[in-house]
Parts: structure tokens; sequence; C-alpha cells
């Protein structure tokens, strides 16, 4: 009976360490055009879409760091592409930045899609429960 006792409370102990993180959804506020800031980001979404694969994370991407998204631009296009078919990482660009720039959806890298307002997007995403993250580098 002391061994059933014992071994109760150690069962119900090893059960919580085996199970895993709870998901999470996470939207990343991208403005910067530094290159080091976009190559940044796709470092946190990778890092974050393999140890958490059940969550959601979305990159906002307005104001200057537009070029991260275009097919002739980007410094981080082949990070961008590894994400493509994932329904579970979304890549999204304002189109009042794309229309402020002259630029149309087909200089956009596959996958990206386009929102009304980034910041609305945010404000959005937020007021749902996402996480947020600015992604900026120093």
């Amino acid at each position: 009976m002391k061994k059933i006792i014992l071994f109760c409370p150690l069962f119900i102990l090893s059960l919580g360490l085996w199970a895993q993180s709870p998901p999470v959804k996470v939207v990343f506020d991208i403005t910067s055009k530094d290159e080091a800031t976009h190559q940044a980001t796709l470092r946190h979404v990778g890092m974050m879409a393999a140890n958490y694969p059940d969550s959601e994370f979305e990159v906002v991407v307005y104001a200057g760091a537009y070029p991260m998204v275009l097919k002739e631009s980007s410094a981080v296009a082949k990070e961008i592409q590894q994400f493509e078919g994932n329904e579970r990482v979304t890549f999204v660009v304002c189109e009042a930045t794309l229309k402020r720039h002259q630029i149309n959806s087909s200089q956009l890298l596959a996958g990206v899609k386009t929102v009304p307002d980034g910041i609305l997007e945010i404000v959005t995403k937020q007021g749902e429960g996402w996480g947020y993250i600015k992604e900026a580098h120093y």
C-alpha cells in the first residue's frame, strides 16, 4: 500500500513533465528595412514553428519592411518560401504600403498574402488573443 501511495504522486508528476506546451498564437510586427531584422524575424519564426508545431504564427510586414516580401529584393526569400504550404505560418503585407510604393501583388513572393492595413491586422489579432512581438534589430 505504501508503494502505491508513493507511486501515484510520482506518476502524476511525470505525466506533467511529458505534457507538451499548449499551442500559442503569435503575430510578428515588422516595419524595418534592415535586412538583419528580416533575418532575425525568420530565425525566430522558424525556431518557434519547430518547437511549437501546433501553434500559429503570422508575420505582418508594412512600412519600410516591404522589400522583405518582394521577389526581386528579399534577402530572406528562401526562408519565407520554406513555409509555403504551412498553414500555421503566414506572411502578410499591408496593401496600403504596396499602394504607396506602387507595387502590385505579382511582385510578391509566392505564398505572401495581403491585408488592407498592417496595423489593423495586428490590432485585430491581439483582440483575438494573439501574442505580439515587435521585431527590431539594434
